[in-house]
């Protein structure tokens, strides 16, 4: 699970079309409509992903993304979730959003895995992030709505080709660049 901000960006003056051999032109002026939030969990073995756009990156967004993907994975006992540690997640997070008994339920649900700090490339969400980001948001979104659904679309898009992330990072690899995090026993 990752996340990542995006700023809503409108034209100031009209676009000079395609046309051919000619490439649309857009004006480097542009016009500021505030930012949004997009929250993405990706399954990357099964090809799944959830995403969740939102006005902000609050500890209650954050709750509420903790539940769709809950929802999503209804028959599942234990969610395993790796993410960074960003200070909203934590399980305070889930009492501020929901009912004591709701918010205990939740957290029982889900196995957290964190990521080493400065180790966010290790999360499979954030190549997912930027997957959306260059087949979907690399042009002027201007509001929230659009956003949402555009970021939809690509969600059913990508899951309908159950689309997967060829990890290759390899445990050998890990304990060679991370091996202040994984220790060799030596004999």
């Amino acid at each position: 699970m990752d996340e990542s901000p995006r700023q809503l960006i409108d034209e100031v003056r009209k676009p000079v079309s395609l046309s051919p051999g000619r490439s649309a032109r857009h004006d480097y002026e542009y016009k500021r409509c505030g930012t949004c939030n997009i929250f993405m969990g990706s399954e990357p073995l099964a090809g799944t992903r959830i995403v969740y756009v939102t006005k902000r990156k609050t500890k209650l967004d954050w709750a509420f993304f903790i539940e769709k993907i809950a929802d999503h994975y209804k028959d599942a006992e234990k969610i395993t979730l790796v993410m960074d540690n960003l200070n909203t997640h934590k399980p305070g997070s889930l009492y501020e959003a929901f009912a004591p008994e709701k918010a205990k339920a939740l957290w029982d649900r889900y196995e957290f895995v964190f990521t080493p700090k400065h180790g966010s490339w290790l999360n499979m969400a954030e190549i997912e992030l930027n997957v959306m980001i260059g087949q979907c948001l690399n042009r002027r979104i201007a509001d929230i709505e659009t956003m949402r659904t555009e970021v939809k679309a690509w969600e059913s898009a990508r899951n309908g080709m159950k689309a997967v992330v060829n990890w290759q990072f390899t445990t050998k690899d890990a304990r060679i660049k991370l091996k202040r995090l994984y220790p060799t026993l030596d004999m």
